[in-house]
């Protein structure tokens, strides 16, 4: 129950709604306190109203049915009626005296208005604390009771309307001025997750208040400062390709011209791991900096029959399950490498490989790489995606590998505005499921 509690009670988590129920509460409040002013005043004002009428009034028809006869009074009492009080030719209902303030202060000022030429006395009536009775008894001996019942506050009953019509204007205005506040921070929120590895999201529009337009200002700047590194990053790994590539070259040619013995071939696998360490350290450059490749609609389930078919004329056992049914937009090339560096490690490291496509809820497309090899430890699914990182296992690179490949395959995902995930299979191997937007 105390959980429950504190779940309907909890703060809620957007920006927007807090600000709201921070000014709807206070503007509730305030009202609520002016509202309760407003109907105190009224109340004192219709007390002091009701006093001084029983001040004036009760005295001179006290004094008038003191005068008549007997048998003539009864006719006068309707006469005498008044809103809050009226007269009674018996001796009333005798009770304990009355505990209202209100009550109290009407007694005592008629009392006063009748000077003490009667003696008066008062009891509470059954019903509402205010109600009372004040008796006494006229100079031939009848007795007279002033039957005193205080109306309530009147309510205008145009009072609450106006109230309502109020709290909302001021809700309104909150909304508005809330969500004038709050749209410049969903849309930095907005650039930020559309800020992909390409780093070609649109600018902000520097426009607005002045704390927007520097805010603005700070993050289009921050965005040119970073694309500015990236690219420089990638023109010093061009730069060191393109100088590795001669003295690479000119290691060949010697090792060519050596004669042919066990030394020869190591300095061929050597130097087929530069080459290769090389290329794809570029290719992951190049997918940080972003591609120039437009998307094009192509069919998934031709891409992979197509691929499947290239790894099975090479000797490898590549099957496809599932069909995706319909043709995406993407963009075709950065597909391709994806998908081949994912078959790649699976044919590696596992041996017959199996693609899995189907549609998600939302009409996306997904579609797992699965593999009967080895695995990776489970506290190791987050950093494989690291550039450069490698197991001590049989994924390391002993076998050729870089550790390049799957993070190069995670870039050109979220190029793609999609998901990469892996995740140890049932009875062995691994699963990469790429996930793309519908």
């Amino acid at each position: 129950m105390n959980g429950g509690a504190r779940r309907v009670l909890a703060w809620p988590r957007t920006l927007f709604a807090r600000l709201m129920v921070i000014l709807l509460v206070g503007l509730v409040l305030a009202q609520g306190l002016s509202f309760g002013l407003v109907m105190m005043e009224r109340r004192e004002v219709a007390d002091r109203l009701m006093l001084g009428n029983l001040e004036m009034d009760v005295a001179s028809s006290v004094a008038m049915l003191d005068m008549l006869p007997a048998e003539k009074r009864g006719a006068w009492l309707d006469r005498m009626r008044r809103q809050n009080y009226s007269y009674r030719l018996d001796g009333g209902t005798h009770g304990a005296p009355p505990s209202s303030e209100r009550a109290r202060r009407a007694v005592d000022t008629i009392a006063q208005a009748l000077q003490g030429r009667y003696e008066v006395t008062a009891s509470k009536q059954p019903g509402s604390s205010d109600r009372f009775q004040v008796h006494l008894r006229l100079r031939d001996g009848n007795p007279l009771t002033i039957d005193v019942h205080p109306a309530g506050t009147v309510l205008s009953a145009w009072l609450p309307v106006l109230l309502a019509i109020q709290l909302a204007l001021l809700a309104g205005c909150a909304w508005m001025a809330v969500r004038l506040a709050t749209r410049p921070l969903n849309q930095l929120a907005a650039a930020a997750e559309n800020l992909g590895p390409d780093l070609k999201a649109e600018r902000l529009p520097e426009s607005g208040p002045a704390e927007v337009a520097n805010a603005a200002a700070a993050f289009n700047a921050m965005q040119a400062r970073i694309a500015g590194y990236l690219a420089e990053r990638v023109q010093i790994l061009a730069a060191i390709s393109h100088d590795l590539q001669t003295p690479i070259t000119r290691m060949r040619l010697r090792v060519d011209l050596m004669e042919p013995s066990e030394m020869q071939e190591k300095f061929y696998n050597d130097l087929r791991a530069m080459e290769q360490l090389v290329r794809e350290g570029v290719a992951y450059a190049r997918t940080l900096h972003g591609g120039t490749e437009a998307q094009a609609r192509i069919d998934p389930d031709a891409l992979l029959d197509s691929l499947a078919g290239d790894y099975l004329d090479a000797g490898h056992a590549v099957a496809v399950e599932g069909r995706a049914g319909a043709p995406i937009l993407t963009r075709p090339q950065a597909l391709r490498r994806i998908l081949t560096n994912l078959i790649d490690n699976a044919v590696k490291f596992g041996g017959d490989v199996m693609l899995a496509v189907s549609r998600q809820a939302d009409g996306g497309l997904a579609i797992a790489v699965r593999d009967r090899g080895p695995g990776i430890p489970e506290d190791e699914l987050e950093r494989v995606m690291q550039p450069f990182y490698r197991l001590e296992t049989s994924r390391n690179r002993g076998t050729g590998g870089t550790g390049l490949g799957l993070a190069i395959a995670q870039q050109l995902t979220q190029a793609l505005g999609g998901t990469l995930t892996l995740a140890n299979r049932d009875g062995g191997g691994l699963e990469a499921t790429l996930t793309l937007p519908a």
